[in-house]
């Protein structure tokens, strides 16, 4: 039997970490943070892709073009770094994480209004690989921590939501890890179009 690659064990480990973290989250605060995870790796992903700025980077701040979680998720699409899926799932996260944010009340995923337009993201997310062994992660650490102060059995929705944070931002986190910056074949200058991987002669 063949042991995993080096980078297939790298993206477990960080899944792990990432989950156990997330388990200390309860409620609104898990959407939010979950959200900023998912958002920042992201981030990175685009940053990775990029060519790197000619000085500060500030293409990411808010009031510039990739500085709102949507933007960033429809450009990660167009430039082919995320398939239609994980766009999907994405936009997902992004309404929920807003409608948490915005909602004056006492929210949560089991509600239909967030459980049905996540439920497909689940769906979806159980095909990866890491999805079970992760999911018996978190039941581990659940039954490690019977009996201790803070322990608090979590909810299959949120249950869910953890899972699926962890692995958009292990592979997201992942494929930043491989990226090199992408270099169109040609670029324009003011002497006219030129070959950006001219052949040496």
């Amino acid at each position: 039997m063949s042991r995993p690659a080096p980078e297939a064990l790298r993206v477990a480990e960080t899944a792990r970490t990432i989950a156990l973290q997330m388990m200390s989250e309860r409620g609104r605060g898990a959407v939010l943070v979950g959200g900023a995870r998912v958002d920042a790796a992201l981030e990175a992903l685009l940053k990775a892709a990029l060519a790197p700025p000619s000085g500060p980077e500030t293409l990411f701040l808010t009031d510039r073009p990739l500085g709102s979680f949507g933007a960033r998720i429809a450009l990660a699409r167009r430039l082919g770094l995320i398939d239609r899926q994980v766009e999907l799932a994405l936009h997902t996260l992004r309404r929920v994480r807003n409608a948490f944010a915005h909602s004056t009340t006492q929210a949560s995923l089991s509600e239909a209004c967030h459980h049905q337009p996540l439920t497909e993201c689940y769906r979806q997310a159980r095909c990866n690989p890491l999805w079970d062994p992760l999911e018996r992660i978190l039941d581990d650490q659940l039954r490690s921590n019977t009996g201790s102060a803070d322990s608090m059995a979590l909810d299959p929705a949120l249950r869910d939501y953890i899972l699926l944070i962890t692995i958009l931002v292990a592979f997201l986190e992942a494929t930043a890890q491989q990226l090199s910056p992408l270099q169109p074949p040609v670029s324009m200058g003011f002497v006219g179009v030129s070959r950006s991987n001219a052949p040496a002669s």
